[in-house]
């Protein structure tokens, strides 16, 4: 086992990590627009949009990620042949963030749901008596309350899809894993490679957890400087 293999072959896991970011960060980005639209049709008034909205959420939890991926990469374009009689082969890297994001848009949304459900329904009935509509309500005032509560479970929702991305290694998308893979079997030998990934997978998701801790604090000392000055923030 030649670790200096690891330094030698540097670059290559340096850009499948770039990679791992890249699909982490499209993906969370689409987990959050989906998250917030599926939390907040979760306590939507209309039944039809509330059953939508938990269907989707049951279907993508009680389900394997890697069956999603598969799924995406191998059954939808057999679907869409059947429909319009044409073939398509999908990108890896794309179908990856549209697989990861759609799985990361179901936890969102049990997180924004809680979120929301944390504030003061005193806020929404303030919020309505100054002429704003129940949407509006949500999005303006509702959704900027909730958002200090949501950062700590948001945080680690990254840092799992951080880890999980690499289950897109099997459809070949040439990510972090997919990097060490690849080395491991072309000098035979994979632990070096193997620790250099875990190394970076490391160092990756103990920066985030600082940067979400720090973000989380400075949030509360932002929240304590108010009570200070004698403004006292509606806690639910």
């Amino acid at each position: 086992m030649d670790f200096s293999l690891v330094f030698k072959h540097s670059d290559m896991l340096l850009n499948g990590a770039l990679a791992t970011l890249q699909v982490t960060f499209g993906a969370l980005a689409m987990g959050l627009c989906l998250g917030i639209v599926a939390g907040t049709g979760r306590i939507s008034r209309r039944l039809s949009v509330r059953l939508l909205a938990d269907g989707y959420i049951q279907i993508i939890r009680g389900t394997p990620m890697l069956l999603q991926i598969f799924f995406f990469y191998l059954g939808f374009p057999q679907i869409y042949m059947l429909v319009t009689g044409e073939g398509i082969t999908p990108d890896p890297l794309i179908t990856g963030i549209i697989a990861l994001g759609i799985n990361s848009g179901a936890y969102n949304a049990e997180i924004i749901r809680a979120g929301i459900q944390s504030i003061n329904k005193g806020q929404m009935e303030a919020a309505r008596g100054t002429g704003l509509s129940h949407t509006q309500s949500m999005f303006y005032v509702i959704l900027p309350q909730a958002l200090k509560r949501m950062i700590p479970p948001l945080g680690n929702e990254l840092i799992v899809l951080l880890k999980d991305s690499s289950l897109i290694s099997t459809i070949g998308v040439a990510e972090l894993m997919f990097s060490a893979k690849v080395l491991g079997a072309r000098y035979y030998t994979y632990v070096p490679f193997l620790a250099g990934a875990g190394c970076i997978y490391l160092t990756l998701t103990f920066g985030f957890s600082r940067f979400f801790n720090a973000l989380e604090r400075k949030l509360s000392a932002g929240s304590g400087a108010r009570e200070d000055r004698g403004v006292v923030p509606d806690l639910g």
